[in-house]
C-alpha cells in the first residue's frame, strides 16, 4: 500500500485518518451522551476533560487530513458511478468536513464562553480560551456543538449506508478501496 491515493484508491495515511477519526468521533459521541449521567466526583471532571481533550485531538487530526487531501489528492469516482451521486458524495464529504470541524470548535467555544476554568489537554498543556464568559455566546456554542452532533450522526449513517449499499448491492470499489488491500486479497488456493 501507498502513502499517498492514487487514482483508484485511498492511500494509508488517507485511510488511517478516515478510521482513527471515525473511531475517536464514535468513542466522543458514546462519552458525550453518557457523560452527563455521572455523579459529580472527580471521576466526573476528569471524563469531561477527557471528552475536551479528545474533541481537540479531533480537531487537529481533520486539519491534518484535509491538508493531506488537498496535498494528496482524491481518487477518481468509481467507474459507472452515476453523475447524481457523484455529487451527492461529493457534498456529503464536505458536508462532514465542515461538521468535523464545527463540532469541536464549538464545543471549544462553550467551554471557553461557559467562563469554567481552563483545561489541560490529556493534562499535559493549557488549552487556550477562545473568548471571555458570554451567556449568549455560551448558548449558541452549545446549541451548535448538540444539532451539530445530531446532523453529523445522520450524515456519517447516510455515507456508511452509501458505502454497503456500494459493495453489497452495487459490488463496486466504493467501500474496498477505503480498506486496505490486505484485507480484500483472498486466500491462496493450494
Amino acid at each position: 500500500m501507498t502513502a499517498r491515493n492514487t487514482a483508484t484508491r485511498w492511500g494509508g495515511v488517507s485511510q488511517t485518518l478516515h478510521w482513527l477519526i471515525a473511531v475517536l468521533i464514535l468513542a466522543m459521541g458514546i462519552l458525550g451522551l453518557t457523560m452527563g449521567e455521572f455523579p459529580k466526583t472527580p471521576k466526573y471532571f476528569w471524563i469531561y476533560t477527557l471528552h475536551k481533550s479528545v474533541g481537540i485531538t479531533v480537531l487537529a487530526l481533520v486539519v491534518a487530513r484535509l491538508g493531506w487531501r488537498l496535498y494528496a489528492g482524491a481518487p477518481q469516482p468509481v467507474p459507472g458511478t452515476p453523475t447524481w451521486q457523484e455529487r451527492i458524495a461529493a457534498a456529503t464529504h464536505w458536508l462532514l468536513y465542515a461538521l468535523m470541524f464545527a463540532l469541536p470548535l464549538s464545543g471549544w467555544l462553550y467551554d471557553s464562553a461557559s467562563g469554567l476554568r481552563p483545561f489541560r489537554w490529556f493534562g499535559l498543556v493549557d488549552v487556550p480560551k477562545l473568548s471571555g464568559p458570554d451567556r449568549a455566546l455560551t448558548q449558541a456554542s452549545h446549541a451548535i456543538h448538540e444539532w451539530g452532533f445530531w446532523l453529523l450522526i445522520a450524515l456519517v449513517l447516510a455515507h456508511a449506508g452509501a458505502a454497503l449499499y456500494h459493495h453489497f448491492h452495487q459490488r463496486d470499489a466504493t467501500l474496498a478501496r477505503m480498506l486496505p488491500q490486505r484485507w480484500l486479497a483472498s486466500p491462496d488456493k493450494d
